[in-house]
């Protein structure tokens, strides 16, 4: 369709909320394909057990939609307003990844997403589909491919508009539209994300080792976490900026334009204290609406016990020694571990 079409269709994406509009065909890429079975072939998946889902559906829209002729990929910004790495100064304080401190993203542009479609569909007859990271979509080949954003050197997407800070989407469609021409590398010489990232999680440009990432270990992973990690974690607690912060890019962001994605107070700059002393109820009752809750209260406070641990504050000892005798084993072991790096700190340290 002509491109005074693909205008409308943005000028109403837009009016619904999103920052970031391409167009791609709905075909397979077999580099795509390639990747992935590389990527797993190494084990780096680790407990992300989806991503080996042998249905054939992943990297490939028409196997999700048949019918697909077109991908349209949606980016809303979620940029911060202040520093997001602020909060690593404040040893008492936990660390939460930027996208994770307002609603859950997942829930808004999903929202979002069908009241475009159902415009689509209305207004041109169209077959839809739309997909919100919980599809096996390979979003960020799809959004480079649309134009959207390249692939930096940390593997996440990158924006000349937006820098860093993106949540995509996407709706497949039976309707034929021209692709838009597929975004270029930008990054350079650059490499500050490799330097930035605490554990080494990127040890070359353009390949992640999840394993030893912030982000899957606090998220994703379901086991004890190995020391020499722990260590390194610092006081993030779910998820980790560092590489995504540095980025150069960042200098055109600009704060999120819709108020769902502003952090929440009580997300800001949480207590460490204050969140160790959560049960069940309590943590479903503060991360209601969050894509925190989905990791579960023991997989959190494990985090939790991990930055007491790495705080160097005698003053949270106790708090650690109350998280030893924990019903999780989980808990139990990451505070036995914090209670151990603490042996030496003074008693009233703050």
């Amino acid at each position: 369709m002509a491109d005074d079409f693909k205008k409308i269709i943005r000028e109403r994406a837009k009016a619904e909320g999103f920052d970031a509009v391409g167009f791609a065909a709905a075909d397979a890429d077999a580099n795509d394909r390639t990747a992935l079975a590389r990527f797993l072939a190494l084990g780096r998946a680790g407990d992300m057990t989806w991503l080996a889902d042998a249905d054939g559906r992943r990297g490939n829209p028409k196997a999700l939609m048949p019918g697909a002729r077109t991908a349209i990929v949606l980016g809303a910004n979620y940029g911060p307003g202040d520093d997001p790495l602020a909060t690593l100064k404040h040893r008492d304080r936990g660390g939460i990844s930027v996208y994770a401190k307002g609603r859950d993203y997942h829930d808004v542009l999903k929202k979002k997403l069908k009241r475009l479609g159902r415009w689509l569909a209305g207004a041109y007859g169209a077959e839809v589909k739309v997909f919100v990271d919980t599809a096996p979509v390979m979003e960020k080949p799809l959004a480079r491919r649309a134009g959207v954003g390249w692939q930096g050197k940390h593997t996440n997407l990158l924006s000349r508009d937006f820098g860093s800070w993106l949540f995509l989407a996407e709706i497949l469609t039976d309707l034929e539209i021209a692709p838009d021409e597929p975004a270029t590398d930008h990054c350079g010489n650059c490499d500050r994300c490799l330097r930035a990232c605490p554990t080494g999680a990127l040890p070359e440009p353009y390949r992640i080792e999840p394993r030893r990432c912030i982000s899957y270990l606090t998220i994703e992973h379901k086991g004890d976490i190995a020391p020499e990690l722990m260590a390194k974690m610092g006081n993030r607690i779910y998820g980790c900026d560092d590489c995504l912060a540095v980025c150069p890019w960042n200098k055109f962001q600009r704060p999120a334009g819709d108020d769902a994605f502003w952090p929440r107070g009580e997300l800001a700059m949480p207590r460490l204290a204050d969140l160790a002393a959560l049960d069940d109820e309590g943590f479903r009752k503060l991360f209601a609406g969050s894509p925190i809750k989905r990791t579960g209260r023991d997989r959190f406070v494990r985090n939790v016990a991990v930055a007491i641990g790495n705080s160097g504050l005698g003053s949270l000892r106790a708090v650690a020694e109350g998280l030893a005798a924990d019903a999780s084993p989980l808990v139990a072991h990451a505070a036995r571990w914090a209670i151990e790096r603490l042996q030496d700190a003074p008693a009233g340290k703050k």
